[in-house]
């Protein structure tokens, strides 16, 4: 059994989501992975990941139009506002949502559905660098 860690750094462009995918398979493929599982993990409390369809980019604006109306930025009954109207509707889009992932590693490849993506979701409206956490542990290639 072999363990396999990384840090990548992820700007993006403000609310929205940003798709993990390629880079996870990328990730994997470097390091060799065969078969086990890996996990994902966003040490941010107004950012986090989401496993989701990423063929129609219109479920992705669903997502974010459902979350404005969810939890709408600047509510007169939110206390914590300190950096803006987006911070608390943003830790609060974190705390309904998650920060990791696990999937499993079939083949060298994350075991992904056919529709399935990994996407970071970001909570708050402007630019901001995030850092994801990835680790891999299970079965790597014979060298």
């Amino acid at each position: 059994m072999t363990r396999y860690s990384g840090e990548w750094q992820v700007n993006n462009g403000g609310r929205g989501l940003y798709e993990l995918t390629q880079k996870l398979q990328e990730w994997l493929r470097e390091a060799g992975a065969r078969e086990g599982w890996v996990n994902l993990f966003v040490p941010h409390t107004s950012a986090s990941l989401l496993l989701q369809e990423n063929a129609d980019p219109d479920v992705q604006r669903d997502i974010l139009d459902y979350f404005a109306r969810l939890v709408p930025d600047g509510d007169a009954g939110f206390r914590h506002c300190n950096e803006g109207p987006d911070d608390m509707s943003a830790h609060l889009r974190s705390a309904l949502t998650q920060n990791s992932l696990i999937i499993p590693v079939r083949e060298g490849r994350a075991a992904l559905g056919v529709w399935q993506g990994v996407f970071l979701f970001e909570h708050r409206l402007r630019p901001v660098s995030r850092r994801v956490l990835v680790s891999f542990q299970g079965v790597v290639e014979e060298v």
